[in-house]
């Protein structure tokens, strides 16, 4: 649209600068009342213009339609409908997103797997639960044994969610924290995993009704999450749809293709599995980036979903992203979301009859030695896993990436939902006129640095924010790193005076945290827009 929009201002301008030629008499006077007059018109034409194309965009969108982005008054100037379709998207939905940015950092790990040494502990953590009462009732004690599947706790607001080991072992602590809040359970593992055993119902065979209460039972109803509001569901809701992306595009993230190699059947049958559990598609969103190399055939030959190709800059990658393209959330919708370690754990539960969480996490970062992906279990401790690869003492653990990773101590546990640890250098020496003088090379979308010259360079990145909080001010940032139809500004404005009625229109149901991450990481006004995110999200819950 703006491409557009620009295109006829140079236009008019010529056909008003060529005026002279054919009116050689025309005076001075004249000339400052034709481009005044010009000028207005064309003010006024690109006003139309634009609230002409945000009305055909919003009728679009009361319309049903997904991608409102391919519904212009000049569409081939301002859309992604002309994006060439790469050969590996031929046969399924393709999506072009031009908005976002890439932040490439040293220590990407390599593709090779470490499966000896590692993790000892592990926990399970009920703050990971969003909407978790802060005391679940704990049905083990310390010292006790327990399988690979048996319970732990479960929250008292919906008891029959079953929260259960990771690995077989002694329960060696059950630590609490603010008003003896249960922070975490603790395992010490045993060196050969016992896993307790489950009784499979046969997919076919069993109702709807006997497969929810079995996974209850089993642990596998944990691997589901829900949006809005990133909730484990309520056993009595039914899904619009369930979405899986199989590629990360977040900074030093896993390569889902390498993760899922060799498991490509419990992949299949976690998604036999999410088949029963919606009357409407589980979605598939594939890697399209390459445009060449063709993702996993774990993923391109999956039967029984709907695929949906993206390509882009992050945050393509994010299941949140890829919801808001293919199936937007209207108010009352519910749909639900895995990631593809999650599937693979389902399908785990019905091939083999057992809860394996085995995990293949990403360990990257500049001060890693030897970055790598490391074969361990949920909820490993981190401490333990970077034993002896740290090349630096100074630096900041994190459960995740970047940008919407938490951060963590040497005796805390990943996070439930997590595969991917990355450590970086930590950022607390003062830079004078850091802001202004640009000294060293770092990750950033200003063009103060010549960083766009230099696409493909990686840098070492640290925990520096370059400034501090300041006025919340108006930059236009937000837009150009996040692909979706919601103003971000305008909706943590909102947030902020808890303007309810604005926040749900504005789009808060759409977004997580990890969508509105890369908004904080270009934020001039260094806001933290994540935790403004959060506060809403948690407020209109409590109003539902």
């Amino acid at each position: 649209m703006k491409s557009g929009f620009i295109t006829i201002v140079l236009t008019f301008f010529f056909l008003s600068s060529s005026t002279p030629l054919f009116a050689q008499s025309t005076t001075g006077a004249d000339y400052l009342i034709y481009g005044i007059i010009a000028i207005v018109a064309l003010i006024i034409l690109g006003i139309i213009l634009l609230v002409g194309d945000s009305l055909v965009k919003i009728e679009a969108r009361k319309s049903g339609v997904k991608n409102t982005d391919e519904y212009s008054i000049l569409p081939s100037f301002g859309s992604n409908s002309n994006a060439k379709r790469p050969k590996i998207a031929a046969q399924d939905n393709y999506i072009s997103l031009t908005k976002g940015h890439d932040i490439l950092l040293e220590g990407d790990p390599e593709e090779r797997l470490y499966a000896e040494g590692g993790a000892k502990t592990f926990a399970v953590l009920p703050p990971n639960f969003i909407g978790m009462s802060p005391i679940p009732k704990v049905e083990v004690e310390v010292g006790d044994e327990v399988k690979a599947g048996d319970h732990l706790f479960y929250d008292k607001k919906s008891p029959s969610v079953k929260y259960v080991a990771p690995v077989s072992g002694e329960v060696i602590a059950v630590n609490r924290g603010a008003k003896r809040s249960i922070a975490s359970v603790v395992i010490l593992a045993d060196k050969e995993q016992k896993f307790r055993t489950l009784d499979v119902p046969t997919l076919g065979d069993c109702s709807r009704e006997e497969l929810v209460n079995f996974l209850l039972d089993s642990g596998g109803w944990t691997m589901l999450r829900q949006r809005p509001f990133d909730t484990i569901p309520s056993p009595a809701d039914s899904p619009k749809s369930i979405f899986i992306s199989t590629f990360d595009s977040a900074p030093l993230a896993p390569d889902l293709d390498f993760v899922v190699e060799g498991r490509e059947g419990a992949f299949q049958k976690g998604l036999d599995v999410l088949n029963m559990l919606t009357e409407g598609f589980v979605h598939l969103g594939l890697d399209a980036r390459d445009g060449q190399l063709a993702p996993s055939e774990a993923f391109t030959s999956a039967e029984g979903v709907k695929k949906t190709w993206f390509s882009g800059p992050h945050p393509s990658g994010n299941v949140g992203i890829q919801i808001h393209h293919v199936d937007p959330i209207n108010s009352g919708d519910k749909i639900w979301y895995l990631g593809v370690q999650e599937v693979i754990t389902l399908g785990h539960i019905f091939l083999n009859g057992q809860f394996n969480a085995t995990r293949y996490v990403a360990v990257g970062g500049a001060d890693i030695d030897k970055p790598a992906y490391h074969k361990t279990f949920l909820g490993a401790n981190i401490g333990e896993l970077l034993e002896g690869k740290l090349t630096n003492d100074h630096v900041r653990l994190i459960a995740g990436d970047v940008l919407s990773g938490k951060a963590k101590q040497s005796e805390d546990f990943i996070n439930y939902y997590d595969d991917q640890v990355t450590v970086i250098e930590e950022g607390d020496e003062y830079e004078m006129f850091g802001w202004l003088v640009p000294i060293a090379p770092r990750p950033t979308i200003s063009k103060t640095f010549p960083n766009f010259l230099y696409p493909d360079l990686a840098f070492k990145g640290n925990t520096n924010t370059h400034g501090e909080e300041r006025a919340f001010v108006v930059t236009g940032q937000y837009e150009q790193v996040l692909p979706m139809d919601i103003y971000p500004q305008h909706l943590m404005k909102a947030i902020m005076v808890q303007d309810f009625e604005r926040m749900e229109g504005l789009g808060i149901f759409e977004l997580s945290e990890e969508d509105v991450a890369l908004c904080e990481f270009a934020c001039t006004s260094k806001q933290p827009l994540q935790h403004i995110l959060r506060e809403g999200l948690e407020v209109m819950r409590e109003q539902l």
